[in-house]
């Protein structure tokens, strides 16, 4: 039987979701409670990675076992988990339901702190004497939606087999002393988000123009790309299937 595992985490103490050597990773924790709880050894698979540093506050995960799991499975792993780490449902799909490959979209957002806020420190960039131009980051933004190639927003030396993603929202908010990019795609690649903000800022802050975020979308080369911005701020916000 094939379960799904719905969760958040604040990504602070973590090298990412994905299990690596010598390094604590979200989905070892997650492992551990489930192969605790169960009796049995359990390897979930995530609907995606988050790099170190990066939060959840919606992940899917999925895991098999031959057995029924009763109501009170969620209490019971969220007393086992850290709580940085939270389990709010688990659930029976079909045997071939799969988190990562069956996943429609999935939407991140990326938090800046105009000034200070020590309850926002670990969870936004604070920037404390910069004025953006919302209105060109929106413009620049919007361009996103008339490409499907994003190498120029990739990590280098990534091994992918296309740089292709399809993006259906791509916008700057703010509210207050909050600002806010959100964005939408069917996949992301490895530092992507981060990279594009990153590029954003500058657009925003005039060192770029809109029209030089399009050729830099063209040139497919990471090197003009602006700096990825960090992880603190990024947020992993919902999957849907």
């Amino acid at each position: 039987m094939r379960y799904f595992i719905e969760l958040s985490y604040n990504g602070k103490n973590y090298h990412g979701w994905q299990i690596q050597p010598d390094a604590i990773s979200v989905q070892q924790k997650v492992n551990h409670a489930l192969s605790l709880l169960l009796q049995k050894e359990i390897n979930v698979v995530g609907a995606g990675r988050t790099d170190t540093g990066v939060h959840a506050s919606q992940m899917f995960a999925h895991f098999d076992i031959d057995l029924e799991l009763d109501e009170n499975a969620v209490f019971k792993l969220n007393s086992i988990l850290p709580e940085d780490i939270v389990v709010y449902k688990v659930f029976l799909v079909e045997d071939d339901k799969h988190a990562r490959f069956d996943a429609l979209s999935r939407s991140y957002e990326y938090k800046i702190c105009l000034g200070r806020n020590p309850f926002l420190l670990d969870f936004s960039w604070q920037i404390h004497s910069q004025k953006f131009d919302i209105e060109k980051m929106n413009a620049a933004a919007s361009l996103l939606l008339e490409y499907t190639d994003f190498e120029s927003f990739s990590k280098v030396k990534t091994e992918v087999f296309t740089f292709n993603c399809d993006i259906t929202q791509a916008v700057w908010t703010q509210r207050a002393n909050e600002l806010t990019f959100s964005i939408t795609a069917n996949r992301f690649l490895r530092n992507m988000v981060r990279a594009i903000v990153g590029t954003l800022i500058e657009v925003g802050t005039g060192k770029k123009s809109v029209d030089d975020f399009r050729e830099i979308i063209e040139s497919k080369n990471r090197s003009k790309a602006g700096l990825s911005v960090p992880a603190k701020g990024l947020f992993l916000t919902a999957i849907k299937y």
